[in-house]
């Protein structure tokens, strides 16, 4: 039947073409902004799975950073100890060479004062980010040790918790094992013999505290090294959850224009049959 107070078939054309130009204004939000996925709204709970693999993801970075921090504050520490274990093994030689009962002791004792210095001033200035890891108090509040966050860990829904790395200090300056400071004074073949098995000592300490602390530094590096690949996998996560597939969204596009057109078409159609009742009243 046609009725001259409505139009069911423009009501119906009108209705489709305002849902295809609804739909085409949200792929051209989804182009514009790369995500399919940017509010609650547009997927309440992909929405919200993103937003906490996003939180991890700016934990893994600021985790990242103090990993770098820690790395440096220890390898620098390591450095100075790998510096002075090789001045050690030339104090070494120098009372070995003392021993012999046919060097110019004073000159001897000279060299290894001048040696001591070079060891106490590497030790006090081995220090990063306010942290020396061969002084006796690392930090300037009694610390023995640096500890840095090293992941945090979710199980299921709880809150995340974080997990550290701790590497102990080394002791240069108070440790009984190197008293340096107070070795035996070289003055003749009998205080080199004392002399040589004292820093015998001194550079054992030194040189296991040098491989310890060159085992943090790699664990950190190598931690590190992790969570920059579990970073890129959570990242690669987020963008297959939320981002446009700009090839599937250019062909929706290209259809839904079609059919905004011929919706189009339909209304013009629709709205043009009640002026055949006019022929029935000419």
């Amino acid at each position: 039947m046609t009725s001259i107070n409505t139009n069911p078939g423009a009501e119906i054309a009108l209705r489709v073409l305002s849902d295809r130009q609804v739909e085409k204004e949200e792929v051209q939000e989804d182009v514009s902004t790369g995500k399919e996925v940017d509010k609650a709204k547009d997927s309440a709970a992909i929405w919200a799975i993103s937003e906490i693999m996003g939180s991890d993801l700016a934990g893994f970075e600021a985790t990242s950073k103090g990993l770098n921090i820690g790395e440096a504050t220890v390898a620098v520490a390591s450095a100075g100890a790998e510096q002075i274990t090789s001045l050690l093994t030339d104090m070494k030689e120098l009372t070995i060479q003392a021993n012999s009962g046919v060097s110019d002791y004073s000159k001897i004792e000279e060299q290894l004062a001048q040696k001591t210095e070079q060891i106490n001033t590497i030790i006090s200035s081995s220090g990063f980010n306010g942290v020396n890891l061969l002084a006796t108090d690392t930090d300037g509040n009694g610390g023995t040790s640096l500890t840095v966050a090293a992941s945090q860990d979710r199980s299921g829904d709880d809150a995340p918790t974080l997990s550290s790395i701790t590497v102990d200090s080394v002791d240069f300056e108070g440790s009984a094992s190197f008293d340096i400071n107070n070795r035996t004074t070289v003055t003749d073949a009998a205080s080199a013999r004392t002399a040589l098995g004292e820093i015998e000592g001194f550079l054992r300490y030194a040189t296991e505290g040098a491989a310890s602390l060159g085992a943090g530094a790699q664990q950190m590096a190598e931690q590190d090294v992790f969570l920059d690949k579990l970073s890129d996998a959570v990242r690669l996560g987020i963008s297959e959850l939320t981002d446009t597939d700009m090839e599937d969204a250019a062909t929706r596009y290209e259809a839904l224009s079609v059919q905004e057109q011929l919706s189009g078409l339909s209304l013009s159609i629709a709205n043009a049959s009640p002026g055949s009742l006019r022929s029935l009243y000419s």
